[in-house]
């Protein structure tokens, strides 16, 4: 039998986004860098493809399906002990030096007072997951876009929706609805993000919280009298 809200662990949750909100970089665009910069991918043809795919990332018109099969086609064809070397690497040399110590310093907070912490990003779980270990963040608690691994190896295709914009509130509902399976429901939400895109995210959450928001998101803040943050020092 179910268990009563009255018999079910009450916690509180706290969900950061990662690009531009626990870094100061996008880690997405980063790793579209660094394998240009070690000649693992034709730099024109790669680099003016993923400065495009950026771009509409900012302007919030990018098909996250279409940007993420591209990301996943270069994984496709190296074996993963490769690519598990590459993203070492990668986050030693281009994301460990930008992580934004406030960043640490409120997620640690959250930890500190028994909350659940996601990381919810729109960018693929290959990258996400190493990078939420940084934070102390196990892969059961990573959001993100999923890829599709078959014998071993990324297919190039993903595996449900991307996690972008509205489909943050599809992968955070079905990750919910598990806690809930295992008798643990939330009682008081926070949303931390710098992004326009995640207006639905900072929506579903009780406290919304933008940080070092573009402009848009800053003037939505204002005007839901939202609190905002600058984590950039």
């Amino acid at each position: 039998m179910q268990a009563t809200q009255q018999q079910m662990e009450q916690k509180e949750l706290a969900l950061f986004d990662l690009d531009h909100t626990l870094l100061d970089v996008d880690s997405d665009y980063l790793w579209g860098e660094y394998i240009v910069k070690h000649d693992l991918v034709d730099e024109a043809e790669y680099r003016t493809a993923n400065q495009k795919f950026y771009n509409d990332y900012i302007e919030g018109t990018l098909d996250a399906t279409e940007y993420n099969e591209f990301v996943a086609e270069f994984l496709s064809s190296l074996p993963m002990d490769r690519l598990h070397q590459l993203r070492e690497d990668y986050i030693k040399s281009e994301i460990e030096p930008h992580i934004r110590p406030k960043a640490m310093e409120v997620l640690c907070q959250h930890i500190e007072q028994g909350h659940e912490v996601v990381i919810i990003s729109a960018t693929n779980d290959f990258v996400v997951s190493a990078i939420a270990k940084r934070f102390g963040v196990e892969e059961a608690n990573v959001l993100s876009t999923p890829l599709e691994i078959k014998d071993a190896r990324y297919t190039g295709k993903l595996t449900d929706k991307p996690n972008f914009k509205e489909g943050k509130i599809y992968h955070l509902n079905k990750w919910v609805e598990k806690q809930k399976a295992q008798d643990v429901i939330f009682n008081k939400t926070y949303a931390y993000s710098d992004s326009k895109n995640d207006i639905p995210l900072l929506e579903w959450a009780d406290v919304a919280v933008c940080v070092s928001p573009d402009d848009a998101l800053h003037a939505h803040a204002l005007a839901h009298r939202w609190a905002v943050e600058d984590w950039s020092i």
